[in-house]
């Protein structure tokens, strides 16, 4: 049986026919029904990358510069809606958020989530989005103001791995709360965060990242509460979620060789429990007999080689990425131990992504990999 990790190329259309918002009207689309007018710094509309995702080094929203007026007005408690372009590729759904921020897009507080299957009703391959609408309440508790960043941010279950946002500038009215907690949005696919897979049919991939986001807290004035910081988990949970590429998350997969650890230190247990004479002999061991000496030897000597296994293996934990400086997006590539494999994402390599437990990395061509039984 094979896992079949390469491009799917019913997926990988031009970049003008993925998914993008026409409301609330983003950031320099023309594809609204009324169109604002440019603001001062933006030579022309966004034709060619408003439905393009962002790039991998990119900046979130696309653009930081905002409309130079609300688009919209939404009224806390009342329901909103967003609409989504009907020509775009779904690329089999994934996980959509709907977010505000208040601080300029610093910090997105989610206010609502439609994971696994956005813009369809259940698991698909299909790239035809089946839903291109969503209403939902505003929470009553987000603040009053008239710089609100709505955002929509979007990880695909089909194809390249990339990350979509877009970015609408709103006003909102009617509120008696000065602040709002809620969960931060995951940034995924994007430099600086982690990976999350391609689903092969299991969309539950990369859930675990939704369910332990952490709470933000935001107010009208445009400040966030001090939330704890992220880097502790970051630099760890990237290694997690990149091993669940395929159905089940598998944890630090390349490593498994530290379950051999708890062997290396139950076995020195039995060993100490079997010499019960040894045991009063230690002592004299050390001055008398020899033999008594040379025996513990082996017993200690056996941990040692396998306590300076798991070193190697914690130092190629960051794995080194293939020779060169630039690639083709999308390609892969495996790893040098064929643990697993790099992805190109938009001209530079990823880090890791592990191959699942008893399989291992193949090359099948310049571009595409499998991750086949061992």
């Amino acid at each position: 049986m094979l896992f079949k990790i390469g491009s799917i190329a019913a997926f990988l259309g031009a970049a003008s026919a993925h998914m993008a918002i026409t409301k609330p009207c983003p950031r320099h689309s023309p594809n609204c029904d009324i169109k604002p007018p440019l603001p001062p710094g933006v030579s022309d509309y966004d034709y060619n990358n408003i439905k393009s995702p962002i790039p991998y080094d990119g900046t979130l929203c696309k653009s930081d510069i905002p409309w130079t007026a609300p688009v919209a007005t939404w009224t806390a408690g009342q329901d909103v809606t967003y609409k989504f372009q009907t020509d775009g590729a779904a690329h089999g759904g994934g996980h959509c958020q709907f977010s505000l921020s208040y601080d300029g897009g610093k910090t997105f507080v989610v206010i609502h989530e439609e994971l696994q299957y956005c813009f369809f009703n259940g698991p698909s391959s299909d790239n035809i989005a089946k839903v291109t609408e969503y209403t939902f309440k505003l929470p009553a508790e987000v603040p009053n103001s008239d710089k609100v960043i709505a955002a929509w941010t979007w990880v695909n279950a089909i194809g390249n791995r990339e990350f979509y946002m877009n970015c609408a500038d709103i006003k909102i009215v009617g509120s008696s709360s000065s602040s709002y907690t809620g969960k931060e949005i995951v940034i995924a696919n994007h430099q600086g965060y982690p990976t999350i897979g391609e689903f092969n049919g299991n969309y539950e991939t990369g859930l675990e990242y939704y369910k332990k986001a952490k709470q933000v807290t935001v107010t009208g004035n445009g400040s966030t509460d001090p939330a704890p910081p992220v880097s502790s988990e970051s630099s760890e949970e990237p290694q997690y979620t990149s091993s669940a590429i395929v159905a089940p998350p598998i944890g630090h997969n390349p490593d498994l060789s530290p379950s051999d650890a708890p062997t290396a230190t139950a076995e020195p247990a039995p060993a100490t429990s079997e010499p019960a004479p040894a045991t009063t002999e230690p002592t004299p061991a050390t001055s008398e007999p020899a033999p008594a000496t040379s025996e513990p030897a082996p017993v200690t000597s056996e941990p040692a080689p396998v306590t300076s296994e798991p070193a190697p293996a914690t130092s190629s934990a960051p794995a080194p990425l293939p020779t060169g400086t630039s690639c083709t997006h999308g390609a892969l590539q495996c790893n040098s131990d064929n643990t697993g494999f790099h992805q190109c994402v938009w001209g530079k390599w990823s880090s890791v992504i592990g191959c699942p437990s008893k399989t291992a990395c193949k090359q099948t061509s310049q571009n595409a990999i499998i991750c086949d039984w061992v």
